[in-house]
């Protein structure tokens, strides 16, 4: 095995690739590069106070970005039905870390809400972890609904639910309606009755409002979002900083590394709410040229769901870019105040290396998608049959 392939600068077979893969391997360096530039600007300051390093979370992200990007290139890489082949076992595994942080003593919490298991110094996320693989099991179930039996199908979708029951009982609202609507859509896309689809929206949103109603802190997100200013300094205090950061970036904004709002006024400015101080330092022309970055890698996903003619691979490619597209602009929304505050990262912005990996994996799948969809079989002739073929035409010539 050539080691340099692992590394996506020496990867000598891209100029061979379709297309749309070279273009959306480049629109995920270009969104990598830009987000890893913003995590130093919005992590500095924190970090200087918390570890007298301004770079101390800067460091830790290169690494992780590095570790992700080895993944990538695996990925990109590798025949996309020996992916799927293995992704149930993923699935299944990241299934039951979920649960893992359920238990007392093991699942780490942060903000009442056990999401991690701490491994030595390494903090793993599971719920950000099994998107890439949701989206990948989604796709070989919904893209083999009609040959497959009602026992297997039941099977998958009970695996569904206790994927999406696991992350809403950590608690995390917001990951659990992200991964339910991508499956939801996954569907859509795979042609199921509406009967079904519209039950299960139904149900999606009754689950929802149940978690509302009984969970304190969300309900008091949700009507802190409906008006931040009538508790500015209580429980929409987050909110209106992150307004005031968005509003505070005017037309060009104040400059790389020159937001105020970094300074301890906005509580969790290098994750939840990066693209606020974005916004505050790149301003409305910034924060336009980032949504068509996003309305570029989107346009490119579906016009590679679109071009491939097999059944699961386009269901991967509609999912990878619903779970990339629908999460960014989630996160957007929450800065914006578009949407009520939840806890889902800015891909590829946002410090985390659990959030790293599964982006990049997840843009890995998307490529490969690309690369397979434009990619035919040749078969060699032998040479007897080049010989054949040769005498044939001469023969067909001499007798015109």
């Amino acid at each position: 095995m050539n080691l340099r392939r692992l590394i996506p600068i020496f990867d000598e077979t891209v100029s061979t690739w379709a297309l749309e893969a070279r273009l959306l391997r480049w629109l995920t360096f270009i969104w990598l590069f830009a987000g890893l530039i913003m995590l130093f600007s919005a992590s500095y300051p924190v970090a200087d106070a918390r570890h007298d390093d301004g770079l101390y979370y800067f460091k830790r992200q290169l690494l992780w970005v590095f570790a992700s990007l080895i993944i990538f290139n695996i990925i990109v890489n590798l025949p996309l039905r020996k992916i799927l082949g293995i992704s149930h076992w993923f699935l299944m595994f990241f299934l039951l870390l979920i649960f893992v942080t359920l238990v007392p003593g093991l699942g780490k919490k942060a903000f009442d809400a056990a999401r991690w298991i701490a491994i030595g110094p390494i903090p793993i996320q599971p719920s950000e972890l099994i998107k890439p693989f949701l989206v990948l099991q989604s796709a070989r179930l919904f893209g083999q609904w009609e040959r497959l039996s009602w026992g297997v199908r039941a099977a998958w979708l009970g695996v569904f639910g206790m994927v999406l029951l696991g992350i809403l009982a950590q608690p995390n609202l917001s990951t659990t309606a992200l991964c339910g609507m991508t499956i939801w859509l996954i569907a859509l896309a795979a042609g199921l009755p509406y009967k079904y689809l519209g039950g299960t929206a139904f149900g999606g949103v009754l689950l929802a409002v149940l978690s509302i109603s009984i969970k304190e802190y969300q309900r008091k997100r949700v009507m802190s979002f409906l008006n931040p200013w009538a508790d500015a300094t209580g429980d929409g205090y987050q909110l209106v900083q992150s307004l005031l950061a968005v509003g505070s970036g005017r037309t060009w904004g104040a400059g790389f590394g020159l937001s105020q709002q970094k300074l301890f006024y906005l509580p969790i400015q290098d994750t939840d709410f990066i693209f606020a101080i974005f916004a505050e330092e790149f301003g409305f022309f910034g924060s336009m040229l980032l949504l068509i970055l996003l309305a570029s890698f989107a346009t490119l996903g579906f016009i590679v769901a679109m071009k491939t003619k097999h059944p699961v691979n386009r269901l991967v490619a509609i999912g990878v870019t619903i779970v990339m597209i629908g999460q960014s602009l989630l996160h957007i929304g929450v800065a914006t105040g578009a949407l009520p505050t939840t806890g889902l990262p800015l891909p590829m912005f946002s410090y985390g290396g659990n959030s790293m990996i599964a982006s990049l994996v997840a843009a890995g799948l998307l490529i490969r998608v690309a690369r397979e969809s434009s990619e035919a079989e040749v078969v060699p002739l032998r040479r007897s049959d080049v010989e054949n073929t040769r005498k044939r035409r001469m023969f067909q010539k001499n007798k015109v």
